[in-house]
Order: C-alpha cells, then sequence, then structure tokens
C-alpha cells in the first residue's frame, strides 16, 4: 500500500504549474472556445467581471470530460485553474490509488477513491463536496474510447449533479489523445508543438425527477457535439486514414462497432478498474 498523504491545497497547485510549464516546454497550443460557461474566479467577488453568466461563483458542479487519451483529463484540469482557479477533485480508480508513485500524489490532491466495491461511499463523498461548492470531475465514458468517438457513458455524473442540485458542464477535448492513448505512448515528436483543441458546452441542470438514462444520453449528444465542434477548426490536415481520427471521418480509428466488439473481447471492468 502506498504512502497517503493528507490532502494539501499546494501540493494540487505544484500539479497544476507542472503541467503548465510541460505544455510550454513541448509549445503546445492550447486553443479554448466556450470559456464563458466555467466558473468565475471567486476572488472577483460580486463585481461585474466575477459574475459568470450561467455557473454561479463558489456553486459546485460536476465537470464531465471527454475521455479519448490518457491526458484529456491533464488539459482540462490546467485550464479550470487557469480559467478560474477552480480545484477539480477527479473520481480515480481504486487500481490506481494503489500504484506506489501515482497514489501519494492522488491522495495529495484530494482526489476522491472509488474502491473495489459498489463504489456508494465514493458517490456519497462526491455529492456531499458538491453540495460544499467543490467541483467534481468525472470521465464518464469510463474508459478511453479508441474509436474518437464518444462512447455510451455511466449515469454517475447525472446522478451526482442532480442529487446535489448542481449543474453539469461538458468539456470536449480533441488532440490531446495525439500525445498519448491505447497503443500509442508518448512521443515528443507528436507533442512539439502539438494543437489541442477544447471545447466547453453549456451547463446543464438536471432535474432529480428527469430519468437518468435519458439525461445521460443527451450528455453523451453535447460532448460528441463539442468533440464535433474542435474537429470542424482543428489546426491539423490529417492525412488519409490518420490512426487518430474516427473512421466515419476517414480516419484509421476502429468503427464504433470494432469498437465494441474490442471492449467485449476485453471483458468489463470492476468498479477498481481492474479486469474480471
Amino acid at each position: 500500500m502506498p504512502w497517503r498523504p493528507r490532502p494539501n491545497d499546494a501540493f494540487y497547485r505544484v500539479i497544476v504549474r507542472t503541467g503548465r510549464m510541460l505544455r510550454r516546454l513541448f509549445r503546445i497550443r492550447v486553443i479554448v472556445t466556450g470559456q464563458e460557461h466555467l466558473p468565475a474566479p471567486e476572488s472577483r467577488g460580486g463585481g461585474r467581471e466575477g459574475r459568470s453568466r450561467r455557473v454561479v461563483p463558489g456553486r459546485g458542479a460536476v465537470v464531465a470530460i471527454t475521455h479519448f487519451g490518457y491526458l484529456d483529463f491533464a488539459f482540462a484540469e490546467v485550464l479550470l485553474w487557469w480559467r478560474a482557479k477552480a480545484q477539480m477533485r477527479f473520481l480515480i480508480t481504486q487500481g490506481a490509488a494503489d500504484h506506489w508513485f501515482a497514489g501519494p500524489a492522488i491522495s495529495a490532491a484530494g482526489h476522491i477513491v472509488v474502491g473495489y466495491g459498489t463504489g456508494a461511499h465514493a458517490y456519497d463523498a462526491a455529492v456531499e463536496k458538491l453540495r460544499a461548492g467543490e467541483i467534481i470531475a468525472i470521465l464518464p465514458e469510463a474508459g478511453v474510447s479508441r474509436s474518437f468517438r464518444v462512447r455510451e457513458c455511466k449515469t454517475g455524473a447525472v446522478r451526482m449533479a442532480a442529487e446535489a442540485g448542481v449543474p453539469i458542464i461538458p468539456v470536449s477535448v480533441w488532440g490531446a489523445h495525439r500525445l498519448m492513448t491505447r497503443n500509442h505512448g508518448f512521443s515528443p515528436a507528436r507533442a512539439w508543438r502539438a494543437p489541442v483543441r477544447i471545447h466547453v458546452g453549456e451547463p446543464v441542470c438536471v432535474d432529480p425527477s428527469q430519468d437518468a438514462r435519458a439525461a445521460t444520453d443527451s450528455l453523451r449528444r453535447s460532448l460528441q457535439a463539442g468533440i464535433d465542434t474542435c474537429i470542424a477548426d482543428f489546426p491539423l490536415d490529417p492525412a488519409p486514414g490518420a490512426w487518430w481520427m474516427p473512421a466515419v471521418l476517414g480516419g484509421g480509428a476502429p468503427t464504433e462497432d470494432e469498437r465494441r466488439r474490442l471492449d467485449k473481447a476485453e471483458g468489463p471492468r470492476r468498479a477498481g478498474g481492474r479486469r474480471r
């Protein structure tokens, strides 16, 4: 079992600043639209500049992030800190928390660990933090989508938001999967001056009486619409059959049917992220 230090906001800031330093080192271009949908920094107070048009400063929110690669979450995290000085608490699998290197960092950053059981404790902890005004980040696809289309989402994000009475902010990240994803490790050559496109969708408020599955399907469509927006003005012109483009756009990624077949062949995941 790794050493588990107590949550420390200063350590969280070190992580974010390290990410920003690496972005500058590789001169990665981050292109963002929809920033007005993010929470405004609380430090600006109640003045005109401190008001977000759709998200109340100091109010909790669920940030739902697409999951095409292993760095999508990092770009979303840096964006929230840069724009709103917001510290997001991620739902992290027990498998990651048990890692000798990542475990202490996860603990110090104050993330919520989803255990190997039902995950009920983590769910309750997340709802409590949301009600206290914190921002909870979740990857609702519950696994990397190797088709580079938004896959079926779990209902947890919607249920948390409805129970806590907070909005869901869809964040679509495109291009980060070129840097590191399944079967494609990190490449400094690909990272050098690479573009990463992020679109923040309009926050969605979920009525507690609304069907969670229907609301989740709507969230999935919002995330995919954000991806479509990112692809439409992405500054790289992909070669025919490029591995990082979805099949429906002439890319070499698996089709949706192939993706489902591959996912099924791997078998279901436990709550902690390990294969059965």
